[in-house]
């Protein structure tokens, strides 16, 4: 019996999935149904389901975004994907995800029968070599996709008191998950690659000499002077008042 979640912030569709299909006829049962992504990936992260029929058009979500962190932590998972967006280009990037069918909204019944059969053959078939080789070929599609789109959250938000855990979220894996592409992906650690943005900024902060290196500290989101001191000689070999008197001097 496979496990199957619905996620879809219209719960007239969810409900209609839930009821229409005949689930037994596939050996699948809907464990549960979700109506926004994020807790879409928690319970998917909690009950581990191996069938997801998924909207990738819900508030505050990127739909490959959530595709690709699903098919890297979950790589035998089957996705389907119920949308209203005619797009030739995000179709083609979802299939390289993994996602085994793309459908249109609103869906034919015998549609969502074909997609549902073609997950469980799937399944069935996944302990082929070849169906191996092509899960591998999705995870390192997705994985890539995971470290980009978290590498890109944090250059925008590396003013903030980020945390592994917030951009883990934000991207819809563990932070487990994301802590172990990051080292694969950069061979650096989720802390180094924040702080090097951050003293990369501090640099730059540091040759104006109105601001005081407490103000600059602040701005960058470290959570004092001492750790602030303590991160830019790491990476640079000297303190930040070494730096600026040097970069002062060369103007």
């Amino acid at each position: 019996m496979y496990d199957v979640v619905l996620i879809d912030d219209e719960s007239i569709i969810v409900e209609g999935l839930k009821k229409v299909i005949r689930w037994e006829d596939h050996d699948c049962r809907v464990i549960t149904c979700a109506q926004d992504a994020y807790t879409g990936a928690q319970i998917i992260r909690k009950y581990k389901p191996q069938i997801v029929f998924t909207d990738v058009r819900m508030p505050n979500m990127d739909g490959l975004t959530m595709i690709a962190g699903l098919k890297s932590e979950f790589p035998h998972m089957q996705i389907t994907v119920l949308t209203g967006y005619r797009d030739f280009e995000y179709a083609q990037k979802a299939i390289s995800l993994g996602v085994t069918r793309l459908l249109l909204k609103p869906s034919k019944m015998d549609e969502i029968n074909e997609a549902l059969h073609a997950m469980t053959e799937n399944l069935k078939h996944l302990s082929t070599s070849t169906a191996t080789e092509e899960v591998s070929e999705e995870v390192a599609n997705s994985g890539s996709l995971v470290v980009s789109n978290a590498l890109r959250y944090m250059e925008e938000h590396y003013t903030q008191k980020l945390t592994l855990i917030t951009v883990a979220e934000k991207i819809y894996v563990s932070q487990w998950h994301l802590s172990k592409l990051l080292n694969k992906y950069t061979q650096q650690s989720f802390n180094d690659l924040l702080n090097k943005l951050r003293i990369k900024k501090a640099k730059e902060l540091l040759c104006d000499p109105g601001l005081k290196t407490w103000e600059i500290s602040e701005q960058l989101g470290f959570n004092d002077v001492t750790h602030f001191f303590k991160t830019f000689k790491k990476f640079e070999q000297c303190t930040p008042n070494e730096y600026r008197h040097g970069a002062i001097h060369k103007l």
